[in-house]
């Protein structure tokens, strides 16, 4: 009679190590997705919330190729207008269109500024944020966070095509 009784213990601390275990690789490969996502977005971001004492101008779309966009940069400031500049192309940008820019410090690159701007530069964690609810709802059984995460980065996902 005892010795079934430890069997069973046995099975109840392995199967605590091996579900402890399955926490920590799933919730690792969460935070991973997560951090990916606003490392990836940071990059344009920060130029976006961060545009104070950067230069902010208008930029005019002359054409597309290969996923940038080249054109016509005018600076707010006493800067001249300038050739050259160019930006990264996404689905809304056509040849002739107008948007408001911030220059990316010490290169010829532009981000787009405003609402527009903001939302498009966090589309990486909006992606995560999907990717992140199946390991939190599959792996981590934790279905109303794995919900909250999925319709937070689909809500941002749909801002993001209304406003471009």
């Amino acid at each position: 009679m005892k010795r079934k009784k430890r069997v069973k213990q046995e099975q109840g601390s392995s199967h605590r190590v091996l579900s402890f275990g399955r926490w920590a690789v799933m919730g690792g490969v969460a935070v991973l997705l997560l951090v990916a996502g606003v490392w990836s977005s940071w990059g344009a971001a920060q130029h976006v919330m961060l545009a104070k004492g950067r230069e902010h101008g208008t930029f005019t779309v002359t054409g597309c190729a290969d996923g940038i966009c080249a054109g016509r940069y005018e600076s707010e400031g006493p800067a001249a207008p300038r050739g050259g500049m160019s930006i990264e192309q996404s689905v809304a940008v056509k040849k002739g269109e107008r948007f408001r820019v911030v220059v990316k410090p010490g290169t010829n690159e532009l981000v787009r500024t405003g609402t527009a701007g903001l939302l498009y530069a966090w589309v990486p964690l909006g992606g995560a944020l999907l990717l992140a609810s199946a390991v939190i709802g599959g792996g981590l059984r934790l279905t109303r966070v794995a919900w909250g995460a999925a319709l937070a980065g689909g809500a941002l996902l749909l801002a993001v095509f209304f406003a471009l």
